[in-house]
């Protein structure tokens, strides 16, 4: 079987972090969060990435990533685009937000036909998600059983405001029955809420989430596009509409499609959210080098 792809999401907008996290440097030597998720990805086995970009930061993206990494395992870029797989009929000039996750993800069908795994540009997930993942790619995976990286969500938080989690349901050998994307959470001292002004829900705090990390057989492909045609169908005119990952994991599950096995690779967890993350992102990695998990420079 083919090494796995890894498929890094780095086009969303960043708008409460305040600019292009996605290429913002947090480690000692002005390393982007994905970075260590690319060395993750080559120690663990992966062949190739691909990066969802925008097109404003594409060359920039191009500049930063293909002279670090270019040579150590084979890299390209997918423009996601309000047009991207939209129809014409579909195609509403007023539209400024993005399509969402799902999308990004269709978009990358034609250069990726291997097992692949997915995450988002701006979080840090460790190197035993990248183990895990690239375990299960090489054997497990097929048409019928995808897989994702649980966490629990006391140890996925920020201190500086609230969070949006896909909260799991498992069965007790480990497969996911469904997710419910949660807002407005955050931790108090009676423990970790959801609290959106219309409903409050107390979550456990070792409770699976996804933190959009995902192993996928290219089979998904197909499925995500019957529901991309759907999903622009009873849209159109709904200019804040998004297409999300967890919407087509839920289609799966509820359809009897395929399985998604949760993996118990996610030990260790840290995003940008909010500006004020920063500062521990950049102590948290200088930890990881100093302790030895990443050389003094990565590349």
């Amino acid at each position: 079987m083919r090494a796995p792809t890894l498929l890094i999401l780095a086009a969303g907008m960043g708008s409460r972090y305040g600019g292009d996290k996605q290429i913002d440097g947090f480690g000692p030597n002005q390393e982007t969060i994905l970075e260590y998720s690319v060395y993750d990805a080559i120690r663990s086995g992966f062949g190739k990435v691909v990066f969802i970009v925008r097109a404003e930061i594409l060359e920039e993206a191009k500049a930063i990533f293909i002279p670090k990494f270019g040579e150590k395992i084979a890299v390209d870029f997918v423009i996601q685009s309000l047009d991207s797989m939209v129809p014409e009929a579909y195609l509403d000039p007023a539209r400024k937000k993005p399509y969402g996750t799902a999308h990004a993800l269709l978009c990358a069908r034609e250069v990726i036909k291997e097992p692949f795994a997915v995450i988002n540009a701006d979080d840090f997930y460790g190197e035993e998600a990248f183990r895990m993942l690239a375990r299960f790619l090489g054997s497990a995976v097929g048409p019928q059983l995808h897989c994702m990286v649980g966490y629990a969500i006391k140890n996925v938080l920020s201190p500086y405001g609230t969070v949006s989690r896909g909260v799991c349901e498992s069965t007790s050998e480990g497969f996911l029955t469904g997710m419910i994307e949660r807002t407005a959470i955050a931790r108090n001292e009676e423990g970790i809420f959801h609290d959106d002004g219309k409903e409050k829900i107390q979550i456990p705090p070792d409770n699976p989430v996804s933190m959009n990390c995902w192993g996928f057989h290219p089979a998904v492909f197909a499925q995500t596009e019957k529901l991309w045609s759907s999903f622009l169908a009873e849209n159109q005119g709904n200019l804040k509409s998004e297409f999300y990952i967890p919407k087509v994991v839920n289609s799966l599950i509820e359809e009897g499609i395929a399985q998604i096995k949760i993996l118990e690779g996610g030990k260790i967890w840290f995003g940008v959210t909010y500006s004020e993350d920063r500062d521990y992102v950049v102590a948290a990695l200088k930890k990881l080098h100093a302790e030895g998990v990443y050389p003094e420079k990565l590349w």
